[in-house]
């Protein structure tokens, strides 16, 4: 496995083969990363992880200078998954002007769900994952889903400006108690990771009210935030929307996803739960 830290290095080897997948992280890698790993291997020949923490998709007050950064272990595990190699920047090699002049600028979306909360998020992701794509050059990129709102927006970016990668979401790993995996997790305590899981049983809980009949989507969204109110979660958001566009859902609407994002002690956990009607 190569691992190489300048975009020169990146770009001379990929030169060298064809048939990418691509999976971009922040590092700290867990067993969700790695399934992304394994489905990567399955779309192409050869596959390439970046692990760069990105400080433009971090507000102030963010936790970017105590994200973990863990690179000979994820080294290590990439490794292992039979990776062909490893792109590792620092911030000079991939904002060489100090910080970045140009950005990404999604559409409205990024102003909604996380980004009520997170301004400057989307706009930060979208510009690096677009400097990566262009480093990297890869026939396809694959995201986990429980970033949903990022695989929306990513998609609708490669989509709007041509970009030839294709995207693959890819169903979001959970612990056997249905916790979506993330790195995050680490910062909660034992009582903060026992009672975690409710997150998603929120959701579970929406879906199955739903395929019953209920189709009082606002009245499903504020049950879930009263109950993990009443449990001691500050609750961001818990919201029904259309499948792929994010559109607000509809009475009428089939395909469904429901989407939640709140802090547990001083840890945001984020999850979603698609589901037909």
């Amino acid at each position: 496995m190569h691992i190489f830290h300048t975009i020169a290095e990146l770009r001379q080897w990929r030169k060298t083969v064809a048939n990418i997948a691509f999976v971009p992280t922040m590092g700290n890698l867990h067993d969700g990363h790695l399934a992304l790993v394994e489905r990567a291997k399955q779309e192409a020949e050869h596959v390439v992880v970046s692990i760069f923490v990105n400080r433009i998709q971090f507000g102030q007050g963010e936790d970017f200078d105590q994200y973990p950064r863990t690179l000979a272990q994820d080294a290590d595990k990439l490794r292992a998954a039979g990776v062909a190699a490893v792109f590792a920047p620092d911030e000079a090699e991939l904002y060489p002007a100090g910080e970045q002049q140009y950005f990404v600028e999604p559409p409205a979306l990024k102003h909604e769900l996380c980004g009520v909360s997170r301004p400057i998020h989307f706009r930060g992701v979208a510009t690096v994952v677009s400097k990566l794509f262009n480093i990297v050059q890869p026939d396809v990129a694959c995201f986990g889903k429980k970033d949903y709102q990022q695989v929306a927006i990513i998609q609708g970016m490669v989509a709007d400006l041509n970009i030839p990668v294709r995207i693959v979401a890819v169903n979001t790993g959970r612990a056997a108690d249905g916790l979506a995996l993330s790195s995050r997790n680490q910062y909660l305590n034992a009582a903060e990771r026992a009672e975690a899981p409710r997150l998603y049983r929120a959701l579970q809980n929406i879906a199955q009210a739903a395929q019953a009949g209920n189709r009082d989507f606002a009245a499903l969204a504020q049950a879930a935030r009263d109950e993990l109110h009443a449990h001691g979660w500050a609750v961001d958001y818990v919201e029904i929307r259309q499948r792929g566009s994010l559109k607000t859902a509809q009475a009428g609407d089939r395909q469904l996803v429901a989407l939640a994002a709140a802090k547990l002690g001083n840890t945001r956990l984020i999850d979603n739960l698609e589901f037909d009607v």
